[in-house]
């Protein structure tokens, strides 16, 4: 708490209501107005675009120098240096682990890939063609049904035992859903693989073979998932922490994390890029997009340009920019008309003054999008790799509140409804 103060004059209300100002160590400082109610004001912030929700000391952005950090650590450092498993440690704990540590932790957390046997039930009663986010909200919450062992969100342990299970379950559950879809028996997990190389080999990999995983592709994945682990108080993650207040189970939790992400404005945003580059077809057409794209009166968006948060670069696509092309390499994927067309799109959104001056520069979701097409992940199953890599962020944001007093959340209104009225009989009406 810093010691200067905000002072607010409303009509009607004698002096001026003195609110304290808070800074944190990074990014602008904060007008506390939790005194308000008391004098019988509420603010009005649609989308809570100016409005702290929380405390947090787990991940910083500064949109307009397009900076990401996650503990501290610059997300680009991270992406070179350190891994997924590495990462979600970090989120969880506040510190990069020692050697001892990692290994621990990556034991654990491989230890609990499997799931109850009993969910392949829940996966029978799907359609062959529900949508995989659908499927995942659904098992994800049943998820409680099967651990009433630590359920007790006040016991720190059984909240660290809920993290490892939801973090390494999600690879398996995102794999069956894609399984499901294809009419393909379920893959058991294969612990002696990696992280990312499991997951591959529970998508792609079938009984009768030996599952061969190409380093470049479950690199690649593991960046994926890493790039996605938190990006601080979004849609979905304030949903998490949200739900949480109420005191729900961390499996209930993760599941309304994934139904806010399931939407086209949140965690839908790499599945749009594709759907975009479908609708444009051919590179001839390009041209024609771009010109839709510039006039103000024409409702088409290129999708997969530009940030709500980054006013600038996004970081996160920095790193995805230098791995689309090995990815591309490996899967021998150069060719694919659909690929083209989006490597063209890149080129423009960074050399066409349109593009540059308003700093519609290519995102994170523009390569995700891209790179999981040439790994052979369907578009349906994007916001499912999304929901997968951001289980970690979701968690630790969830602890974090749970370690700390909080309140329930209960944002306020302007009511603009019907004043008191009397109710008029049915006859009379």
């Amino acid at each position: 708490m810093s010691d200067k103060k905000a002072q607010l004059t409303v009509d009607g209300i004698d002096g001026a209501i003195e609110m304290p100002v808070r800074s944190g160590t990074l990014g602008p400082d904060v007008v506390d107005v939790g005194n308000l109610t008391g004098k019988g004001l509420f603010t009005y912030d649609p989308g809570f675009v100016s409005t702290a929700s929380c405390e947090s000391k787990i991940t910083f952005i500064d949109g307009g120098k397009g900076q990401l950090l996650h503990r501290g650590y610059p997300i680009e450092q991270l992406a070179e240096k350190s891994d997924y498993l590495e990462t979600c440690y970090l989120l969880m704990n506040g510190e990069l682990p020692d050697a001892e540590q990692k290994k621990k932790y990556v034991d654990t957390i491989m230890s609990h890939t499997m799931v109850h046997e009993s969910l392949v039930s829940f996966f029978k009663g799907f359609r062959y063609d529900a949508h995989p986010m659908a499927m995942m909200c659904g098992v994800v919450g049943a998820l409680a049904s099967f651990y009433h062992d630590s359920l007790d969100i006040n016991n720190p342990q059984h909240r660290e035992i809920s993290a490892h299970r939801l973090i390494a379950k999600m690879p398996t559950l995102a794999a069956m859903c894609y399984k499901h879809s294809q009419g393909m028996p379920f893959m058991y997990p294969d612990n002696s693989r990696s992280y990312s190389e499991n997951f591959l080999h529970m998508m792609f990999g079938n009984p009768c073979e030996t599952s061969k995983v190409d380093p470049v592709v479950a690199k690649a994945m593991d960046i994926i998932f890493l790039l996605h682990a938190d990006h601080e108080q979004n849609a979905s993650t304030s949903t998490v922490r949200l739900a949480g207040s109420s005191g729900a189970n961390p499996f209930a939790c993760i599941s309304s994390g994934i139904a806010a992400l399931w939407g086209p404005a949140h965690g839908g945003a790499n599945e749009a890029v594709l759907n975009m580059l479908q609708e444009i077809g051919d590179e001839s057409r390009i041209d024609e997009f771009v010109k839709r794209a510039k006039d103000k009166n024409d409702p088409f968006r290129l999708m997969g340009f530009g940030h709500r948060v980054y006013k600038n670069f996004d970081p996160r696509s920095r790193v995805m920019q230098g791995i689309c092309d090995e990815v591309l390499g490996a899967m021998g994927a150069e060719n694919d008309p659909l690929l083209k067309i989006a490597k063209k799109l890149e080129k423009i959104a960074l050399e066409d003054d349109y593009f540059v001056e308003k700093k519609l520069y290519p995102n994170v979701d523009f390569y995700s999008g891209i790179i999981m097409k040439a790994i052979g992940i369907p578009t349906d199953m994007f916001t499912v790799i999304f929901a997968t890599g951001r289980t970690a962020g979701w968690i630790a944001h969830w602890n974090e509140m749970i370690s700390n007093p909080y309140k329930i959340g209960r944002p306020r209104q302007l009511y603009t409804g019907y004043t008191q009225r009397d109710y008029v009989p049915l006859e009379q009406r």
